[in-house]
């Protein structure tokens, strides 16, 4: 059985570094040298899985974020949105904590709900449609987690960069301060991932065992024929 070190052992990441994500952060001028995650794009576990993640417009990824902080403000990824799919609905993910612990820092588009979503290892959590996402590394080890996406679309950071990144910047000293260049965001409702239930129509646990699944991976690229995506969040 693959791992997801075998599964990222031959394949080159994309880098995130500080130039891409300094005007997000609560201190833009922070100092820092080293890569701040690793992208590993396109992963299977064999060829066969592959040609059927290619087939069905479906890709696989893994994300590692080492543990650190950027002036006290906790390691994050850039943030963004999704585009609406065929249907309407805005294209949903999937993630699972494959180590260390998560927190998915994620915001309407209208920011009548900002949430932070705390995840461990072996967690699911799905972005349901109209949800932008930023994902915080909290803890003292590296977070590595994996994601189950539609291949059909761009993401969009525009939001993101105008605003400065997310509603909310997240401390290492606990504190969660508001975004200035926001108005009118909902208060920060902090929720579990196993507060969210995920319908038996949708998937949960080890995302890798669902490729091949086109019933249960259907709702990344037909988000409107699941209605049950709209009342994940609790």
């Amino acid at each position: 059985m693959n791992t997801w070190q075998d599964l990222i052992k031959t394949k080159k990441p994309d880098l995130r570094r500080i130039e891409d994500i300094k005007d997000l952060l609560a201190v833009p001028d922070c100092p820092y040298e080293k890569p701040l995650y690793e992208m590993y794009r396109d992963l299977a576990p064999d060829e066969k899985s592959h040609e059927w993640l290619l087939k069905n417009t479906i890709r696989y990824d893994i994300t590692r974020i080492p543990a650190t902080t950027l002036c006290g403000e906790y390691v994050k990824t850039k943030g963004h949105y999704h585009p609406s799919a065929p249907g309407g609905s805005s294209y949903p993910e999937i993630y699972e904590v494959l180590h260390g612990i998560a927190w998915y820092l994620i915001q309407k588009q209208d920011l009548s709900s900002v949430l932070l979503i705390k995840a461990k290892t072996g967690d699911s959590v799905i972005i349901p449609p109209g949800y932008g996402h930023v994902t915080i590394n909290p803890g003292k080890e590296d977070l590595v987690m994996a994601n189950l996406v539609s291949d059909e679309f761009q993401s969009r950071y525009g939001t993101y960069e105008t605003l400065k990144g997310a509603a909310y910047y997240v401390f290492e000293d606990g504190t969660i301060r508001k975004n200035p260049a926001y108005s009118g965001v909902s208060p920060l409702k902090k929720i579990n991932a196993n507060d969210i239930r995920i319908p038996d129509t949708l998937p949960r646990g080890s995302l890798i065992s669902y490729i091949g699944d086109e019933k249960r991976l259907l709702f990344l690229n037909k988000p409107h024929l699941f209605p049950e995506l709209t009342t994940l969040i609790p």
